[in-house]
């Protein structure tokens, strides 16, 4: 003979499953009814985009090998990493375009990122350059693909990473040195000839530019 507590257990059971399966069965129904009606689930607050503010591209000029000062319209996020990489992947976008005075093949994500660092020596007040208090050492982390389909050459290459150097001094003043890394790793040269070992130094850049605005 069964026990009476098992009866009550069994019991219990049973009409828990059956509330559950009863649960289930409608929300089922409800999702199946906010299919049909075509019912949109989705956030219904835009997403924010980032405002337009007026950008400087030093872009390069194949012709007579010298940096123009260009002015630009652009989205850019207030995140300085991001708004630097911003940037440059407008600047390429311009080299990769049709008539374009530096020809530069285009690459999906061109520039992977862009840290901003301490320039080193501000903990004493000043960096190497001998900049005020406060300047930073930009890396710029280009992909593999677009370093292996730059033109090769000495001038198209220099021109490339100075047109880098200068836009990023343009809009973001505190950047006074700039590094490279290709992939995340250190790579001898761009395509060849222009040194990505080295740091550049971004007012020497400026300072031979054609077209550079005045310094705020």
């Amino acid at each position: 003979m069964i026990p009476r507590y098992q009866k009550v257990v069994f019991v219990v059971l049973l009409v828990v499953s059956i509330a559950m399966a009863v649960i289930l069965v409608r929300l089922r129904e409800r999702a199946h009814d906010r299919l049909l009606k075509g019912e949109d689930l989705a956030p219904t607050v835009a997403p924010a985009v980032a405002p337009e503010v007026q950008a400087t591209l030093m872009v390069a000029n194949d012709t007579d090998g010298t940096l123009l000062s260009e002015a630009h319209s652009l989205p850019l996020p207030k995140d300085a990493e991001a708004r630097a990489r911003a940037l440059l992947e407008k600047l390429l976008e311009i080299y990769a375009g049709a008539g374009a005075m530096h020809a530069v093949p285009g690459t999906p994500r061109a520039v992977l990122q862009v840290f901003l660092l301490p320039e080193p020596g501000n903990a004493e007040g000043k960096g190497r350059t001998g900049g005020q208090a406060g300047g930073q050492l930009a890396v710029v982390n280009l992909a593999g693909a677009f370093a292996d389909g730059h033109p090769a050459g000495i001038l198209t290459e220099s021109l490339t990473v100075e047109s880098i150097c200068g836009t990023l001094h343009a809009n973001l003043p505190q950047v006074a040195e700039v590094r490279f890394l290709v992939d995340g790793q250190a790579r001898a040269t761009l395509a060849g000839h222009a040194d990505l070992t080295r740091t550049y130094l971004t007012e020497e850049i400026a300072d031979a530019a054609t077209g550079l605005p005045a310094a705020p």
